[in-house]
């Protein structure tokens, strides 16, 4: 089947999908249903006074809009990174982005950092740890001989996870809150708690920029599989390239962990599922990455919420428990799309 066919046949899939998840929690909607009361979300946003139509209106659907936007921002950013550092392990927090965010954030709690700039403490020293830990990587880059080279980005951003995870443990061994070090360890699971539409404001903005930005640079991140050596004969010298790519990307991570805390798997196998489908090339990758990483990570966030009675579970634990089954099998079954 042609490629653009199937990614359309995925894209619908996927789109079904978000809304029959729509519908799923403690008061179950059918799918007519649901469809029904998203239109009069958008027709008549003051309701009638229904119920069923206000838990969707208020409560999941500001929850899904953000967990989408979470989920879309990590996958494209991991795609992206898979082609930077031309590696199919890579993902969202290679190059110490999640390290950097984890010592931003266990400080925040461990100084009882309540707010800083009128946001919340701890999303915001998280977004601060990992822009810095993103602005040491370029430093690093430009001053080694190999600058920007992938090799040397991979090498740098693996000494500095190990640097900030360290960190980390000391912090919390040294702590003597027993409160404080379940507050680490809850954020350092994922949680998406919706605080409405404006908190949202934020979130969108810089995600759908981040997505159509790197929509325009498909064809440098083609080039990006092929090599440097390949791409310079070519008149592209790549470094440039990667280092603004890691710049936008550590904003788009910086802002998916100030809303969301630390989300593993999604980033490292929703470019891999969608390049199954589409193929490599990035003109597919990007967009069809935003849309299955939406839906996957809005799914899970409602799986969370419902796979136990009465208990929500971190949605990290949620996407683990569904990622990593999938990921060793398209791993066994050599099925996995790697950026080659």
């Amino acid at each position: 089947m042609h490629e653009a066919v199937r990614s359309t046949l995925a894209a619908a899939a996927v789109v079904l999908l978000m809304i029959y998840a729509l519908g799923q929690g403690i008061i179950t909607l059918g799918f007519g249903e649901t469809l029904s009361y998203l239109w009069l979300t958008v027709t008549d946003p003051t309701g009638a006074g229904s119920i069923r139509q206000d838990v969707l209106q208020y409560l999941r659907l500001p929850n899904f809009v953000i967990s989408f936007l979470v989920g879309a921002g990590l996958s494209v950013t991991g795609a992206v990174m898979q082609a930077v550092v031309r590696n199919p392990l890579a993902d969202p927090y290679l190059l110490g982005g999640s390290s950097g965010a984890s010592l931003g954030a266990v400080l925040a709690i461990a100084l009882g950092v309540g707010s800083l700039f009128g946001m919340d403490g701890t999303g915001a020293c998280a977004f601060l740890g990992a822009g810095a830990a993103s602005l040491l990587i370029l430093v690093i880059a430009s001053v080694t001989r190999r600058s920007g080279g992938s090799l040397t980005l991979l090498l740098a951003g693996f000494a500095l996870n190990a640097a900030c995870s360290a960190a980390v443990s000391f912090i919390v061994a040294a702590l003597a809150e027993p409160s404080k070090t379940r507050s680490i360890q809850f954020w350092m699971m994922g949680g998406i708690v919706t605080g409405g539409w404006m908190s949202a404001l934020t979130l969108l903005l810089i995600t759908t920029a981040g997505v159509l930005y790197f929509c325009t640079q498909r064809r440098i991140l083609d080039l990006m599989l092929v090599g440097d050596e390949l791409s310079l004969s070519m008149g592209r010298d790549l470094a440039r390239y990667r280092k603004l790519y890691i710049a936008v990307t550590a904003l788009m991570v910086g802002a998916a962990v100030y809303t969301a805390g630390m989300i593993g798997f999604v980033g490292l196998l929703v470019p891999h599922v969608v390049r199954l489908v589409t193929g490599s090339t990035h003109r597919r990758v990007i967009p069809m990455s935003a849309l299955v990483g939406g839906v996957f990570l809005a799914c899970a966030d409602i799986l969370r919420r419902n796979i136990l009675p009465g208990m929500e579970l971190p949605i990290g634990i949620a996407t683990a428990l569904v990622g990593a089954p999938l990921f060793l099998w398209m791993l066994l079954r050599r099925k996995y799309g790697g950026a080659s």
